[in-house]
């Protein structure tokens, strides 16, 4: 599970706009690293076909590589370039063998989607980590890389038969790749719904304040405030997000939002702390420095992000109609760092029973919707320049939630179902926000699509193109061993 695990982090953020194209160089490639990880399950590379140190090495050039990060093109296609490479040297030894063609075919398509020339610089397969102490990164991969040092001194002192070395060596590449680093998600947008760092997905009241994350590093709360008048939906109109000092590398900044003011500046009117000592590849290669802390505004008064590249953190908050949507990505173990105290953390346990409007992941949807124009009008600060939409039908709430969710998975529901409970047309570009930043930050694409109770039976699931390819490419897989 280890390997697996890791090698999903490496190919998850392999994005393209089609899903039949974007979904056959992962399928590929994840047969290949399942292969991999389940020996004697499928054809298995021998100790001469390398083809599974190939992956190893692509992994850990690409797990800590982030599409939206500036840099990414340039370093994603030196690493296919390298795993080519490595590809090529042991194709001899590979001949025949199903997890090596499902690679090459996998990084053919890459190659492809992501306009990777094939000549061009590659990735060294083990650079020289420099040692950054104000970045997460950088730390992470430096304690790994004396780790790996000393398990491979290990491997060669007590390798006495050829066998025994692969064997020990393959062990070795299993523990490297688990000790990469592993990241969580959380989101909030909307009614609200919240999607907790085991990917729980959960609609809530949660009226007024409440702490979504607070462990030793950041803290962040969310307030909220009722939408309609005689309904139980609330939605956020206010986050704070305090990031802890961190000796050597920042002091303490707030970071506080409001409807209508969504600053690009931590409270005390700086947009970044910390010295410039983090390297960052641009887009033309060049490896620049940004500090530790600081804020990018993506749309003025509508998208910010907040990077804290000393604790691996990125903060995405936006505003869309009224409300605030938040969306955390963040290391496991820093998660894991409160005490007793810390104990209410919506992202970490999700919210109390009492609080919860869905029924197990199901919503249910209201009766008749509101008549959002009066509710408006009798709500401070209402302005004739307030755009009220009409009530909206089952029907129609779901046409307008298609427009731009085209599949039915729980952000979608979650659209029709503001829709129904609010009849605000702004919690659906809300729903499609928050689903793309979910597939920015969240570290496992095969846990981005979650159902709401009973659409995998109806064939929701089954009709998505990508599982449809996955079902036959494992037919054939078993139909060629069948022969």
């Amino acid at each position: 599970m280890g390997r697996a695990g890791c090698c999903r982090r490496g190919a998850e953020r392999l994005a393209s706009r089609s899903p039949v194209r974007r979904s056959r160089p992962l399928l590929l490639l994840l047969l290949a690293l399942c292969c991999g990880a389940h020996v004697g399950r499928c054809q298995v590379a021998t100790p001469q076909c390398r083809i599974q140190k190939c992956t190893t090495d692509f992994v850990s050039l690409t797990s800590h590589l982030t599409p939206a990060a500036d840099g990414f093109q340039l370093e994603f296609c030196k690493a296919l370039r390298s795993y080519s490479a490595c590809t090529q040297r042991t194709a001899k030894s590979c001949r025949g063998n199903l997890v090596f063609h499902s690679a090459v075919l996998g990084i053919s398509d890459l190659m492809s989607q992501r306009n990777c020339s094939r000549d061009g610089p590659t990735s060294s397969t083990h650079p020289e980590v420099p040692h950054e102490p104000c970045s997460y990164h950088s730390r992470t991969q430096h304690a790994q890389a004396h780790a790996h040092t000393h398990g491979h001194a290990h491997t060669h002192t007590h390798s006495h038969t050829h066998a025994h070395t692969h064997t020990h060596a393959q062990g070795h590449a299993q523990g490297h790749a688990r000790a990469l680093p592993v990241y969580l998600f959380c989101g909030l947008f909307g009614d609200p719904h919240l999607r907790t760092f085991k990917d729980s997905f959960q609609t809530c009241k949660v009226e007024g304040a409440w702490p979504l994350i607070d462990n030793d590093y950041l803290s962040v709360q969310v307030t909220n405030v009722p939408v309609v008048t005689g309904s139980s939906a609330t939605a956020t109109n206010k986050i704070t997000i305090i990031f802890k000092p961190y000796e050597g590398c920042t002091e303490q900044r707030v970071y506080q939002a409001v409807t209508d003011d969504l600053p690009a500046a931590f409270d005390d009117g700086t947009v970044s702390s910390g010295d410039p000592v983090h390297a960052s590849p641009g887009a033309d290669g060049a490896a620049g420095k940004v500090r530790a802390l600081w804020i990018s505004e993506r749309s003025p008064g509508r998208h910010v992000e907040l990077h804290a590249g000393y604790i691996g953190v990125t903060v995405i908050v936006r505003q869309l109609g009224r409300y605030l949507t938040l969306a955390v990505r963040i290391p496991e173990d820093l998660s894991e760092a409160y005490d007793a105290s810390q104990d209410l953390q919506l992202c970490l346990n999700g919210c109390p029973g009492g609080e919860r409007i869905d029924r197990a992941g199901h919503l249910p949807l209201p009766p008749a919707p509101p008549a959002l124009g009066l509710q408006l009008q009798r709500r401070p600060g209402f302005s004739a320049q307030t755009q009220a939409s009409p009530p909206f039908s089952a029907e129609a709430a779901r046409e307008r939630c298609r427009e731009q969710l085209d599949v039915q998975d729980i952000y979608f529901h979650s659209c029709v179902f503001d829709l129904l409970t609010t009849g605000d047309a702004n919690f659906t570009a809300a729903a499609y926000s928050a689903q793309k930043d979910m597939e920015s930050l969240h570290p496992h694409r095969d846990r981005w699509r979650i159902y709401p109770r009973g659409a995998a039976a109806s064939g929701v699931l089954w009709d998505r193109p990508p599982v449809r390819l996955l079902a036959l490419l494992l037919l054939c897989a078993l139909g060629g061993a069948a022969a």
